[in-house]
């Protein structure tokens, strides 16, 4: 099957190329999204199954993989045909979708795969597919955003590649099967510790620009910012997750060496520090993307704790991750009707959004409760049980400044968001406010709806994959 979907992916956007209708566009679009649910439910069935060698869907595939494919769906079907009616031209149109189809590809190839270089590989193809998207609007900012993430993506990647090349030598042998993620499992007890120890700087840090922790963080904020909103919602959702699950196949491999302690303390300090860094910002930024980007890097600071302390913490950093994607997407998707309603990003312009968006506004309110992780939002439960693998793991010291660092976040969204739906605006002009269709907010409720059902009550099937994606780490 995952011949089928690329292969298929690369000839729809092939015919996206050529077409110049736009009602075949849509066609092609929505022929995607049945290729992508296809390829979704196919490996979900057939969980464990290797393909071409390099492709094995396990449980941690299938859980984000079905999130992006949940997301895809709005992220596509609201692209700017819905919230972005611009006069662009056909060419910046056809990039835009060609780029989008190819970054949901490349991600979900990345999850499935099964081999450290092939992961490598398609996590260096959403670079690129996310460049484009950067690059959309083609203005000295997006140009600036595109460059910055370029170059910050390519030295991060470039490590990637040295921690592999570690590795291979941590390894002693020049069999490429090696490389698979089951056989690095399997001898992971007889890996050089030296070698070992730099390859795993060098690939955590690497994929930190995915995951937007600290050091590599700051490619990911201005592209957030600069990308049309369809796209920001999918980088700081599904994007950051490709980062997790590239460090997270490999530390599955050092918690099976004497390095595992070292290691926990490496993710924690750049977990800390990365909810020190977005906290500082938060506080002081008045952009809305940006601030709901450094939330994102608030957000995958959480979940690296939970990876470090372990115990019942490795259960609530995937839960915590999946459930934050819905939310954060959601809330990217309601800053395209923000934007189009006022025309600007910055915060201090912004007011009295209940006037002139009511499903909008009560969204914003509902979003607040869930993305600050506030009963009955899920990612309370997620976040609550990482406190819990804190305290019990003795990290107290650690825990007690994170809850203050995570009060100031909590006290400046509301400040912001409370403005925002509130507070007469400054300087607007109320005839001049474009129509919203509500029925676009839909999507956004189910995506708040997720959050809230699956963490209060978690299927069977969902549940059980969590458990499966985490048994290579209790023992």
């Amino acid at each position: 099957m995952i011949l089928i979907y690329l292969i298929g992916t690369f000839l729809i956007s092939i015919s996206l190329f050529f077409n110049r209708i736009t009602a075949v566009r849509k066609a092609l679009v929505m022929l995607f999204l049945i290729l992508q649910w296809a390829f979704t439910y196919y490996e979900f069935t057939h969980k464990g199954i290797t393909e071409f060698n390099y492709f094995k869907p396990d449980a941690i595939a299938i859980l984000l993989l079905f999130t992006i494919s949940i997301i895809s769906v709005p992220a596509l079907l609201h692209s700017y045909d819905y919230i972005y009616k611009e006069k662009d031209n056909r060419k910046a149109r056809t990039i835009y979708y060609i780029a989008m189809i190819f970054l949901i590809m490349a991600l979900s190839a990345a999850y499935v795969s099964s081999h450290i270089a092939v992961t490598w590989i398609f996590v260096e193809i959403t670079t690129l597919s996310a460049s484009a998207l950067i690059f959309h609007r083609r203005n000295a900012g997006s140009i600036e955003a595109t460059w910055k993430y370029i170059f910050v993506c390519s030295i991060s990647i470039m490590f990637v590649f040295i921690g592999i090349l570690f590795l291979s030598i941590a390894l002693g042998t020049s069999n490429d099967d090696s490389l698979h993620y089951d056989s690095l499992l399997t001898l992971a007890p007889s890996l050089n510790p030296f070698w070992l120890r730099l390859a795993f700087i060098f690939i955590f840090v690497g994929y930190t620009a995915k995951l937007g922790l600290v050091p590599m963080y700051t490619a990911g904020i201005d592209a957030k910012d600069k990308a049309p909103t369809p796209a920001a919602a999918l980088f700081s959702s599904v994007l950051m997750n490709v980062g997790f699950i590239g460090f997270f196949r490999f530390y599955e491999i050092i918690a099976h060496t004497s390095l595992h302690s070292w290691a926990n303390h490496v993710v924690m300090i750049a977990a800390f520090l990365s909810i020190f860094v977005a906290t500082v910002y938060v506080l002081k930024v008045k952009n809305m993307k940006r601030m709901l980007a450094y939330s994102s890097i608030e957000h995958m600071g959480l979940i690296m704790l939970g990876i470090a302390v372990g115990g019942i913490g490795y259960y609530a950093a995937i839960l915590h991750l999946i459930l934050h994607s819905f939310a954060k997407s959601a809330l990217f998707f309601q800053i395209g009707h923000i934007y189009k309603v006022y025309h600007t990003k910055n915060i201090y312009y912004l007011g009295n959004y209940f006037k002139y968006n009511l499903s909008g506004a009560l969204f914003l309110l509902l979003a607040f409760i869930c993305v600050t992780a506030m009963p009955p939002s899920g990612l309370f439960v997620s976040e609550f049980y990482i406190f819990k693998a804190m305290f019990a793991a003795n990290y107290v010291y650690v825990l007690i400044p994170v809850l203050i660092l995570l009060t100031f976040i909590i006290w400046t969204f509301a400040k912001n968001f409370f403005k925002i739906v509130f507070i007469s605006p400054v300087d607007f002009d109320e005839t001049q406010i474009q129509k919203i269709n509500h029925f676009e907010t839909v999507s956004q409720y189910a995506l708040l709806a997720l959050v809230i059902y699956l963490g209060l009550n978690p299927p069977v099937f969902f549940d059980n994959l969590i458990n499966e994606a985490i048994k290579n780490l209790i023992f």
